[in-house]
């Protein structure tokens, strides 16, 4: 009994400790995948639930996970497989739009993209997605809301958390357009 009061008293006041992430005042440069914060300041942060009921009204996903290019030193006849992307069903794939710096044809590919899942309407509510802990999806929708949208979702569970909901996922391709690595 007594080693069970010992383990309460050293775990339970941990527990309180929970990992805050403060907001940064820019983009995320590096470590892309580590905890992310609870806020981004201008957006709505939503949950899965909160998700699937815009995904049911209609609302415009974009998916920013990154996508590895194809390695340039590959032996000849080797065979190159991109890795499939289960994302939410009706989402557009814009890969590698969500590094804090990104290039001018990249900026120009995620703006098509934007253009074209909003179909012009920069106040048509517009969720970004990735993985959870990914800040990928941060990046992106503070990038969006830069760019005069102001409707901007993020979903900072991403895919995990709206798979964990047992919401549906279906196979997505890029965007076409997307830029390719030099």
């Amino acid at each position: 009994m007594i080693r069970g009061v010992w383990l309460a008293a050293v775990l339970f006041p941990l527990a309180g400790i929970a990992q805050t992430v403060p907001e940064p005042a820019d983009y995320r440069m590096d470590h892309y995948r580590a905890p992310v914060p609870a806020t981004l300041a201008g957006a709505t942060v939503i949950g899965p639930e909160e998700a699937h009921a815009l995904w049911q009204e209609g609302a415009a996903f974009v998916d920013v996970m990154p996508q590895a290019p194809k390695p340039a030193n590959l032996p000849d006849g080797t065979i190159w497989r991109d890795k499939p992307r289960q994302s939410i069903p009706g989402a557009i794939w814009l890969p590698n739009v969500g590094y804090g710096a990104i290039a001018d044809v990249t900026a120009e590919y995620f703006r098509a993209g934007l253009e074209a899942v909003t179909q012009g309407d920069q106040t048509r509510a517009v969720v970004f997605f990735c993985l959870e802990d990914c800040w990928m999806s941060w990046n992106a929708a503070r990038r969006a809301m830069t760019w005069g949208y102001t409707s901007v979702h993020w979903l900072p569970e991403g895919t995990d958390g709206w798979q964990l909901w047992d919401y549906p996922l279906e196979r997505v391709l890029p965007e076409k357009g997307q830029p390719q690595a030099q």
